[in-house]
Formats: C-alpha cells, structure tokens, sequence
C-alpha cells in the first residue's frame, strides 16, 4: 500500500514489516527484506529502482527496519552510532533477525547520525532526536517547519516501542517521550501502523498520562 503525506511516501507492504518513508531519493527504514518483488513494484509505480535511491536512514537497528538496505546497492546507510555496531557485525540478537527467521549480512554504516545533527531530505530540514529506550541508539527525526515527527519504533498512534528485548530500557524509553512532547508535533509518522494526521502532540501527551504502559 502507498500512501502520500504531502511530499512523503508511506510504503506499507505487510504486518511484518516496518513502514517504509520516501523522500525524494531518500528511504527512511527499509523493512524486513522479505518483499523484494512487491517493494520493486511500487518504487516503480512512483518512477524510482532501488539504483535511484541515494540514501537509507534507519531509525533504529532491528530487523524489520534494517532487512531491505542490501537491496538499495547505490545508497549510503546511516544510523545512530549507538546502534551501528549490530549493522556492522549482523548480531542476531541485538537485530532481532532471529525473531523474524531472517538473516543480515555485516554491513558498516556509510554515515554515523547523533542527536541534533541537521540532515536535508528532499525539501525538510530535519533534525535527528536521539530517543533510546527501545533500542540504544533508536532516533526520530522532526521537521520543526512543518512540525511533522518521523518516530520509528519509539511511539505509534496507539502505544510505544517495547523495551522488554535486547537493549530494551523502560526508564530511557519514558524520558524520550518527555522530550518528544516538547517538540509538540502535529503530525506523527510511525514505524508500524497508522499516521496520525494532525494533533500529534496529544497522542504523546496520553502516552506519558499512561506511564504504566511504557
């Protein structure tokens, strides 16, 4: 499924998966690596290969959101510096591939992403929120512009990132929120399930009200 919010993408392709953001030649996590046909299709359908796609960001370093960046041969790949070590050894624990029956390959990290650092995508400055607590180096990246939130698996719609695996930590998880409420997004992009569209700020605000279900 694609889905477009205002210049992004949102490629959904199954519950497995992370959800994919395009920007321009740019990829925001690359899901499991398991629909490599059906992913091909719908790049095509948008004008674009895997050739085309200059730069992959992943959000954190699981898995579901890191399986497909062998696919994209002409991209440089980047992520937190804490989470870099398991692209760079494939560690299927810390990955999570063992949980999905997938595999990785050793992969070193073209660029190494800290809080604050700036990154231009497409026509959005974004900036990179270090946001641990699902994972040790799991990021978000906000557009203060146009006040839109892309939150990997840190918060969804309708909950948050599970801290209760691998460099999982509940108490980091709860003060990365705090700190993504202060952004007061209106618009929220999550790595699995539904957008939220505007307001987002007040799904963050819940989230926090319900501490114990972080």
């Amino acid at each position: 499924m694609i889905q477009k919010i205002g210049d992004i993408v949102l490629i959904q392709l199954s519950e497995l998966d992370s959800n994919i953001y395009l920007i321009g030649n740019t990829v925001i996590d690359s899901g499991t690596g398991f629909n490599f046909t059906r992913l091909y299709s719908l790049l095509k359908s948008l004008n674009l290969s895997f050739d085309s796609i200059q730069q992959v960001i992943n959000t954190h370093c699981h898995f579901d959101h890191i399986g497909g960046n062998g696919y994209f041969l002409n991209a440089k790949i980047a992520i937190h510096s804490e989470d870099a070590k398991v692209l760079e050894t494939a560690d299927p624990e810390l990955s999570m591939a063992g949980y999905f029956d997938g595999k990785l390959k050793p992969r070193k990290p073209d660029i190494l992403l800290e809080d604050g650092q700036k990154l231009k995508i497409g026509k959005h400055q974004f900036q990179v929120i270090h946001t641990p607590g699902h994972t040790p180096g799991s990021i978000c990246l906000f557009d203060p512009e146009k006040s839109i939130l892309i939150s990997g698996d840190t918060v969804f719609a309708d909950g948050v990132g599970r801290t209760d695996i691998p460099g999982g930590d509940q108490e980091k998880l709860y003060f990365s929120i705090q700190k993504l409420i202060g952004l007061k997004p209106k618009v929220l992009l999550p790595g699995h399930g539904k957008p939220v569209l505007k307001d987002a700020y007040k799904v963050l605000q819940a989230l926090e009200e319900e501490r114990d279900s972080i």
